[in-house]
């Protein structure tokens, strides 16, 4: 239910960080941070108009945060919907004595009632298109002689290789959600193989019956097999074990043609599934298989007993943990209808694109390349059939071309254009957000005019013990590399506050972003942030840099600045 939040204006205001306090903070913890900010941003200690004037807007914004976060009700909320889940729609007519829990799932109930109203205006369309290439003319060339006798067609030694679309797949699917429960599938198939092809349009009604399972049935008619109509139910059996069936009979000039698909699953392990299924009809078979999935590797083992396909698998695949999500993979399968070996490697080129080859390579089937790209819920699928033969020379193009196409392309449109995009967004991102960062750079600097004095009494006594003097301080993105050294630095200067939360010699910050400190602000929205400081601890030099959200504790040995560097 928080994602529904996302829509909703996008509120900054940490109220943690704003008071410099654990998100597990005690009631104690909460007082004492509030009580030290309220003797910094009193009203009452200043004369001047303007700064009483700034002293009260930031009195008041303390005094907010540890209104919400003093409540238990109310920090129940804000803990998992934010500020903004406090000003939800009908909110306001809940019992607020209630515990936690129950304020949750009246929140959620509230929640709810929105999503509902937003039904009608979802879908969840899913395509696949596929397109079949027949190129085994570039190594399966007919003999010359021959090739001379026709030669008038463009196909001779001296022609360009004969290069064509031989099949084509096109399926498109939507979901209509028309309740909490119930939902409409709509999908329609064009298929097309050597000038032959068909179509058929299929409806399916979806009911989720209870959190242990759903019945779906389904209508089709096409111009080759004529109506359809089945029957498919799902069921968690106990927590570590389900089973499918899938009932269904089509019609046609021959007669009714009956099938009946059922399949038992059970997790092994953690990580480990096994499955048992059993498919009657014009095509009866026994499948058993055994699938692992962790982070790093997927593997499948399955056999399957049955007329015409009997055949042993098993498949491998190991997951890089990278930002592109690279997988490698291969398998091998052997039946009645030969052997076939396959390998690729598929890896995400943009936020929502996967790019995929596999080269496969068989007895009798010969050698094929496939290439597959998802974009978003749509498929495009490319097969491409090189020889029927087992041909080295078609093995190695078929694996090194995909590959240096796809690292020229990388190089000289994909990155370009992800970067571009990445700009695009973030000026996007920092146009939206201007007016919010002035207002938050005026209130920091409001901050820091109000903690001079503060600042000045916690240096003197300080300096009186040898204790921890922050002597220079900076907030923001730091540009560390040397490759990119035209970018320019954009950090804040935020010394006096930091040195404002100096306390008995000690500088404690928690695990939250920084830009939410008093005196603080978001020099460089939507980039990676740190915070580089230079303090000063019983006469000796030390120096820390750390992340945006990683908890800092000062002074310490490790921070120490050794005098011969």
């Amino acid at each position: 239910m928080a994602a529904a939040l996302d829509e909703d204006e996008i509120d900054n205001d940490d109220y943690y960080s704003l008071l410099n306090v654990r998100r597990e903070a005690t009631q104690d913890e909460l007082k004492a941070s509030y009580r030290r900010l309220c003797m910094l941003y009193h009203p009452d200690k200043h004369r001047d108009p303007e700064l009483k004037r700034q002293a009260e807007q930031l009195f008041n914004l303390v005094h907010q945060a540890y209104e919400v976060l003093s409540d238990p009700q109310s920090r129940a909320i804000y803990d998992v919907y934010g500020k903004r889940g406090l000003e939800v729609e009908g909110w306001e007519v809940v019992e607020r004595k209630r515990t936690p829990a129950e304020i949750r799932e009246e929140y959620e109930r509230l929640q709810r009632e929105r999503e509902e109203r937003r039904l009608q205006q979802r879908t969840n369309p899913k395509g696949t298109i596929s397109v079949g290439i027949d190129a085994t003319d570039l190594f399966d060339r007919y003999e010359e002689d021959y090739e001379e006798i026709s030669g008038s067609d463009g196909g001779g030694a001296g022609g360009l290789p004969h290069i064509e679309i031989n099949k084509m797949h096109i399926s498109q699917s939507i979901e209509a959600p028309l309740t909490t429960s119930d939902t409409a599938i709509l999908s329609g198939s064009l298929s097309t193989h050597n000038g032959n092809g068909g179509g058929n349009i299929n409806l399916a009604l979806r009911r989720v019956t209870s959190a242990k399972g759903w019945g779906e049935v389904e209508f089709g008619a096409g111009d080759t097999h004529g109506p359809l109509f089945g029957l498919k139910i799902f069921r968690n059996l106990t927590p570590r074990c389900f089973t499918t069936a899938h009932c269904g009979m089509q019609f046609s000039s021959r007669g009714i043609r009956p099938a009946l698909t059922t399949m038992l699953a059970r997790h092994l392990d953690k990580n480990t599934m096994g499955y048992l299924q059993w498919r009657w009809g014009t095509q009866s078979s026994m499948n058993t298989s055994i699938v692992r999935d962790t982070k790093s590797s997927h593997f499948t083992f399955a056999v399957q007993l049955g007329i015409p396909h009997t055949f042993i698998m098993m498949s491998y695949q190991y997951k890089f943990q990278d930002d592109d999500q690279t997988k490698i993979k291969g398998s091998v399968k052997s039946g009645f209808f030969g052997t076939v070996v396959e390998y690729g490697a598929e890896t995400k080129i943009s936020r929502h694109s996967v790019l995929g080859a596999t080269v496969s390579v068989g007895v009798p089937q010969g050698v094929s390349l496939k290439i597959k790209l998802n974009r978003a819920s749509q498929t495009y699928f490319f097969p491409i059939h090189l020889t029927d033969q087992l041909l080295p020379s078609a093995v190695f193009y078929a694996t090194v071309g995909p590959l240096v196409f796809y690292l020229a392309i990388q190089r000289l449109v994909i990155r370009p254009y992800v970067r571009a995009q990445q700009e695009q967004e973030l000026e996007k991102q920092r146009e939206s957000s201007a007016s919010d960062i002035a207002k938050k750079k005026q209130e920091a600097e409001a901050a820091v005019m109000l903690m001079q004095e503060s600042v000045r009494r916690i240096i003197e006594a300080e300096e009186s013990r040898m204790g921890l003097i922050i002597l220079n301080a900076w907030y923001g993105k730091f540009v560390t590399d040397n490759s990119r050294k035209h970018e320019r630095a954009r950090v804040i200067d935020v010394t006096v506050p930091l040195q404002c939360l100096v306390k008995d010699s000690k500088l404690i910050l928690t695990e939250a972003s920084k830009a939410g400190l008093p005196g603080f602000y978001d020099p460089c929205v939507g980039e990676e942030k740190s915070l580089k400081m230079l303090y000063q601890f019983r006469g000796v030099m030390h120096q820390v840099l750390c992340g945006d959200t990683e908890a800092l504790r000062i002074p310490k040995q490790s921070h120490r600045i050794d005098n011969d560097s």
